[in-house]
């Protein structure tokens, strides 16, 4: 998990690294992530990095995997993932869904577009309409993650499923050996985007910063034999 600051007052985003897979085939639901930090915006204009500065003063930059990232400007100390922006087919059956359904703040919305927000989070969803007549996830999909009262998850289940939307894990507790057992429920919208509402207090417990989490994860890499594994099985990087 990597963010800004706490998962209980940030949107952070989780990685995983699959031993034995150097690529996968990415879709077209993802569109971006918007960073709000002026030290990340400086260092982008400072070291020259491949970007475009966009008339609405955000940089458009890409990562080593073609992840599209928006930079702009925040607070002066306040550094922020402050929006992801999702690629849909029906902006008003999404709209519903996520505002309706979901219970997500309307904030605006136009043409192209629907922007909603999430309780105590300086965080946005952007809903952008697609180009394309159906969203594909391939195989590099992911999904977004909301904690709330855990007793929030069957009735929120039951609602679902008395509009006759997608189910994808009904409520389910989920074991952590030694930790707090977290109780989930994933959900699809109307394109397939995967949503995992977690118990909120149980959450919390496993959600706690690990002040050694930056140097557990260096170590690890250093660590890491599978380029020599590639190597022996002939594969490319």
């Amino acid at each position: 998990m990597i963010g800004y600051g706490s998962e209980d007052s940030n949107f952070v985003i989780e990685l995983t690294y699959n031993y034995g897979i150097r690529s996968y085939e990415r879709g077209n639901d993802f569109n971006y992530l918007k960073v709000k930090s002026n030290s990340v915006f400086e260092n982008i204009a400072k070291q020259g990095l491949s970007s475009k500065l966009r008339s609405d003063g955000f940089y458009e930059i890409q990562d080593p995997d073609g992840y599209t990232f928006l930079v702009g400007k925040g607070n002066e100390s306040l550094n922020s993932i402050s929006a992801l922006s999702l690629f849909v087919t029906n902006l008003q059956n999404s709209k519903n869904y996520w505002n309706n359904i979901l219970k997500g703040k309307y904030n605006s919305e136009n043409s192209s577009r629907v922007v909603l927000g999430f309780d105590y989070l300086d965080f946005q969803l952007e809903l952008e309409k697609s180009t394309q007549e159906k969203i594909n996830h391939a195989k590099a999909y992911g999904r977004v993650a909301f904690s709330c009262p855990t007793e929030e998850l069957k009735p929120l289940q039951a609602e679902i499923e008395k509009n006759q939307l997608t189910v994808l894990t009904p409520y389910i507790q989920l074991d952590t050996p030694g930790k707090a057992t977290v109780s989930v429920v994933i959900l699809a919208d109307p394109d397939g985007h995967e949503i995992c509402f977690v118990g909120d207090k149980e959450f919390r417990e496993l959600s706690q910063m690990d002040p050694n989490a930056e140097k557990l994860l260096d170590d690890a890499i250093s660590e890491d034999k599978s380029d020599e594994w590639h190597e022996r099985k002939n594969k490319n990087k």
